[in-house]
C-alpha cells in the first residue's frame, strides 16, 4: 500500500469538507497522482463523488460499526496500487457516537489509521481568531497529528495573508492554501439524481473546475509531501480471505434508484463464495435465472417511483424470486420498493411490488437517523437471536403497515430499541443498513441459507 495518507477533517459540519476533498481528488489527478478514496462514518454519498473523481471504489472507514484492526485492514487493502489515499472527515474533527469520547469521530480514525490530518477552517469574519481555532483543536487531543491547514471562505488574497500568519506563528503548522467565499462551487446534484448525473458526465466539468480552481490557491505538491507517514499493520483478521466456493449466486439490485451498498458487504460475500450478479430493475432486468439469493440494497426509489411502476416484468420476477423462497435482504430503499406503494411528498402515489402489506409516505423532514445495534431472532435467516451486528439507518419516508407484521429484528439507537422491520418467509426487510464487517457471521447465515434453499428446490424439481 501507499505511504501517502490524509485526513481531511473540518472544525465542524458545513466547513467545506466535501467540496475541498473532492478538488484536492481531482488536482491530485491531474498531477498525474492515482488516488484512493475513503469517508470516515457509514454515508453513501461522498463516495459516490469520490469513486466518480478517482476512478476507483471509495470505501467507509467506521470505528464504531467495526474492530479497529478491520478499519486498517479496508485501508490497506483498498490503497494498493494508489499514490495517495485521501480520508474524508465526518461531521466536525472530534464528533462522533458520543459525545464524551472520540469513538467514532475522524480524530480516531486519524489515529487509528496513523494518518496526517489536514484541518479546514472557515475563516470568515475572523482574523487571529482562526489561530485560536487551530490551538484549540491540537491542545484538545493529544492523539492526532494536525501537520496543516486550509483556510476556506476568506474573503480576499490579503484576508488569507492575515490568517496564514497568524496561524502559522501561533500553532506552528504550514496554511497551504485557501478558497474564497465568493466562488460559485456548491457542489450540484448532492444527492437526488446523483448517479444519473455520473453516468451521463454532467458533473465533468464541475470537477474539472474543482481541480483548477484548488491549484491555483492550495500547494498540491506541498500537500503530497506532507501526506507521507509511515505503513501500518492491518492485524490480518482474515474475514477478506477468499474461501473454497460454495456454488451460490446472490443477485444485487444496482442501478440509479438501489446503490446504496458498502463496498465490503459484497466483498465479504464474494469471500465467503457467493458469486455476485447485477440486475437493474429500472431497467426492467429480471432476476437472474441462476439466483439463488437476492440483495435490494437503500438508494431513492422514491424518485423513480413511475419508471419503476411501470416495470411490470422486473416487478414480476421480483415477486417470484421471493416466493420461491431465495433468502432475500431489502435495505430502506429495497424494503419501500416492496411495499405496496410509495406517495411522494407533493402526494402522488405509486403502486410498487405489493409484498410487504404497508405503504410507504415520503416527508420533507428526516424520519430517523444514526447508528444501530441490531439483534437477531430465531427465524431470521440473517441475524438469528444469538447474533448481533451495526449499521445505520437515514430516510425521510415513513411506512404505515396494514397490520402487525412479524419484525426483523431489533435495534438499538440514541433513543432506545424499536423492533424493526418485518420477515415474510424469506424474506427480510427493514430500513436499516447493515454492514457486514461488524460480524461476519452475518454472510456465512445468508450464504447457508441460500445453499439450503437451493438444496430444497432441487428436491422439488427432481421430485416432479
Amino acid at each position: 500500500m501507499s505511504d501517502r495518507r490524509l485526513v481531511i477533517a473540518g472544525t465542524g459540519s458545513g466547513v467545506g469538507k466535501t467540496t475541498l476533498t473532492i478538488g484536492i481528488m481531482a488536482a491530485l489527478q491531474k498531477k498525474g497522482y492515482t488516488v484512493q478514496g475513503f469517508k470516515c462514518g457509514p454515508d453513501y454519498i461522498d463516495p459516490t463523488y469520490h469513486t466518480a473523481v478517482t476512478g476507483r471504489t471509495s470505501r467507509n472507514l467506521d470505528s464504531w460499526m467495526f474492530e479497529h484492526n478491520i478499519v486498517r485492514e479496508i485501508l490497506n487493502k483498498a490503497s494498493i496500487g494508489a499514490d495517495i489515499s485521501i480520508i474524508e472527515g465526518v461531521m466536525g474533527f472530534f464528533d462522533g457516537k458520543n459525545p464524551l469520547s472520540n469513538t467514532g469521530s475522524t480524530a480516531e480514525i486519524s489515529m487509528i489509521t496513523e494518518s496526517p490530518v489536514l484541518l479546514i477552517v472557515n475563516c470568515a469574519s475572523m482574523a487571529r481568531s482562526a489561530a485560536a481555532i487551530v490551538k484549540g483543536f491540537q491542545a484538545f487531543s493529544t492523539g492526532p497529528n494536525i501537520i496543516g491547514v486550509i483556510a476556506n471562505q476568506v474573503g480576499s488574497e490579503g484576508h488569507y495573508k492575515i490568517v496564514k500568519a497568524a496561524i502559522e506563528q501561533e500553532c506552528d503548522v504550514p496554511v497551504m492554501g485557501y478558497m474564497k467565499r465568493e466562488l460559485d462551487i456548491d457542489i450540484p446534484s448532492r444527492h437526488l439524481g446523483l448517479i444519473p448525473a455520473i453516468e451521463r458526465g454532467e458533473l465533468e466539468p464541475f470537477f474539472d473546475k474543482l481541480a483548477h480552481l484548488v491549484m491555483e490557491t492550495i500547494d498540491i505538491e506541498q500537500l503530497y509531501l506532507l501526506a507521507k507517514t509511515s505503513t501500518i499493520s492491518s492485524g490480518n483478521s482474515g474475514i477478506f480471505q477468499s474461501s473454497s466456493k460454495k456454488d451460490v449466486c446472490i443477485a444485487v439490485a444496482k442501478d440509479a434508484a438501489f446503490n446504496f451498498y458498502y463496498q465490503e458487504n459484497l466483498e465479504l460475500l464474494e469471500a465467503n463464495g457467493a458469486n455476485i450478479k447485477y440486475f437493474s430493475p429500472l431497467k426492467g432486468d429480471e432476476v437472474p435465472l441462476d439466483a439463488d439469493g437476492l440483495y435490494l440494497g437503500g438508494g431513492f426509489p422514491e424518485e423513480f417511483a413511475d419508471e419503476l411502476s411501470r416495470n411490470e416484468i422486473a416487478i414480476k420476477s421480483i415477486r417470484n424470486a421471493i416466493a420461491k423462497g431465495l433468502p432475500t435482504l431489502a435495505e430502506c430503499g429495497g424494503f419501500m420498493f416492496l411495499s405496496k406503494s410509495i406517495e411522494t411528498t407533493s402526494g402522488e402515489k405509486y403502486p410498487m411490488a405489493g409484498l410487504i402489506p404497508g405503504r410507504i409516505k415520503m416527508q420533507k423532514k428526516l424520519a430517523a437517523l444514526g447508528y444501530r445495534e441490531i439483534t437477531g431472532i430465531e427465524s431470521n435467516f440473517l441475524i438469528k437471536d444469538c447474533d448481533q451486528a451495526k449499521g445505520h439507518e437515514f430516510h425521510y419516508s415513513t411506512f404505515e403497515p396494514d397490520n402487525v407484521l412479524p419484525y426483523a429484528y431489533e435495534a438499538k439507537g440514541r433513543f432506545g430499541s424499536k423492533k424493526e422491520g418485518c420477515i415474510i418467509g424469506n424474506l427480510v426487510a427493514g430500513y436499516t443498513h447493515f454492514h457486514f464487517a461488524s460480524n461476519p457471521k452475518l454472510v456465512e447465515n445468508w450464504i447457508n441459507a441460500c445453499l439450503k434453499q437451493k438444496k430444497l428446490m432441487g428436491q422439488e424439481t427432481y421430485q416432479q
